[in-house]
């Protein structure tokens, strides 16, 4: 009888563990993702590179309240779709560059150099204002870290003054760094300094965010266009080598889709039994609430000969490791709550909005305030993102008024559309209120010239929930 109970008690724990586990079965664009703690996942600007049988995630560790540098974080997952915070992997300094408010650290790049066996990370480093750039490095033995910062990447006497970056490593092991407006430096044997510049100032390639990658003995170079952290329709080009010539192919999702509001980062390749699957990473910028409510964008590449899409938005899609095949996979909630149901209570002054083909209400005033009440372990909220959207509070409390989760979600889009902007994180079975109000602030972003980017307003948007 004892043995029964032992056994009973450790397939309960197999079973808690696998569901703790699978806190995401799919991978969720543009909505803030959650850690098993409640936290966000801060990696912007991001790469990803595998290790034995994990993927580790390196980015732009954030705030929520300016841009200052606040390190470059790490997570690993064994999945892709669920992820776990291992270390800020490379602090801010005690002194000098990239050590705090007057700092700025930017785009980091992991590399691990087939020479020496260390981890390599390369970053752009900068004056709070933009006008002290440099690509710069650290070491670690540990691909978690801690990176031991080195300084500028030197190329013979001179370094590299420029900001948007990327890195490049070939089949045949050489590492490259890879320059807005079409620069590519080739990196010594060590990964430490630069040898030669394989390409200088291409004109066709001027582009920001910089991704490259190589399929079939194709180089593809995927950027932006030149528009500071708003999106636009980034674009791609091809070359046989990386030292070009480059031809531009066009853009790679649907002309007006801004890319399917995001801005590139990285490109990463998942090499399975079955298939390769190349994963397009960008990010949607949202300052100053970067931590909280900047998100990302993670599509599969489709490929037709050498041309390259992303022609349908997946909303929830999912990749098998193991095979590096992926297929769409639509979210299944158990029940929804529409904007017109008893479950929803409004406050203050909310309208019916109009230019979209969806039944929803929105808001932009102080008193504003929606309340759902629901049963389940999670919630999920959909409504519609436009250019006079801005940021909106999301608090969930359980029956004793205790709060489980307090965030920010942006739902600023240079492009109308309807979608998920909320999925909260696993919580135990039961019953909840969650209440969804404006903030009456909104994302922007200041150029060096004074012109400003970002919403034309403070409104916020519901037109339903989805609970699981």
């Amino acid at each position: 009888m004892q043995i029964k109970h032992l056994v009973f008690i450790a397939i309960l724990f197999t079973a808690c563990s696998v569901q703790k586990k699978e806190n995401y079965q799919s991978i969720i664009t543009g909505i803030p993702w959650y850690i098993e703690d409640g936290n966000n996942v801060s990696a912007h600007g991001a790469n990803i590179i595998r290790e034995g049988d994990r993927y580790y995630l390196f980015g732009e560790y954030k705030n929520n309240e300016n841009n200052r540098f606040e390190g470059f974080s790490c997570y690993s997952s064994s999945d892709l779709m669920n992820w776990k915070f291992e270390s800020n992997a490379m602090p801010p300094n005690k002194s000098g560059r990239l050590s705090g408010a007057e700092c700025i650290g930017e785009r980091p790049k992991v590399m691990k150099c087939p020479t020496t066996g260390e981890f390599i990370m390369y970053m752009h480093a900068d004056s709070n204002l933009y006008r002290n750039p440099a690509v710069e490095y650290a070491v670690s033995k540990n691909i978690t870290g801690p990176y031991e910062y080195k300084g500028r990447l030197m190329f013979g006497d001179t370094y590299i003054r420029r900001w948007d970056m990327g890195t490049f490593q070939d089949d045949d092991g050489t590492g490259y760094i890879i320059m807005h407006h079409g620069d590519i430096y080739k990196l010594s044997d060590d990964y430490k300094s630069v040898v030669a510049q394989t390409l200088k100032h291409d004109k066709t390639l001027r582009t920001e965010s910089p991704a490259v990658f190589k399929h079939n003995g194709i180089y593809y170079w995927i950027g932006s266009g030149l528009t500071g952290w708003e999106r636009n329709d980034n674009m791609y080009f091809t070359a046989k080598s990386l030292a070009g010539p480059w031809e531009m192919r066009g853009v790679i999702a649907p002309e007006g889709s801004l890319t399917w509001n995001s801005q590139s980062t990285y490109v990463f390749p998942v090499v399975g039994s079955e298939t390769t699957t190349f994963i397009y990473m960008g990010d949607r910028w949202s300052f100053p609430k970067q931590r909280a409510a900047a998100t990302y964008v993670w599509q599969p590449l489709v490929f037709n000969g050498d041309e390259i899409s992303m022609p349908v938005f997946h909303e929830s899609w999912t990749i098998d490791v193991k095979t590096g095949e992926w297929k769409d996979v639509p979210l299944k909630p158990a029940y929804e709550i529409l904007n017109g149901d008893d479950a929803v209570k409004y406050e203050g002054s909310w309208e019916d909005a109009s230019g979209d083909n969806t039944k929803s209400k929105r808001a932009n005033t102080k008193d504003a305030i929606i309340s759902i009440s629901f049963k389940g372990s999670r919630i999920a909220l959909r409504g519609v993102a436009s250019i006079d959207c801005g940021y909106g509070h999301v608090v969930i409390q359980n029956i004793k008024g205790e709060i489980l989760h307090d965030t920010w979600i942006d739902m600023y889009s240079n492009k109308t559309v309807e979608g998920l902007q909320y999925l909260s994180p696993v919580l135990p079975k039961g019953e909840y209120f969650l209440t969804f109000s404006p903030t009456q602030s909104h994302w922007y972003w200041t150029e060096k010239s004074g012109k400003q980017w970002g919403s034309k307003d403070t409104f916020i948007s519901f037109s339903k929930a989805w609970v699981f």
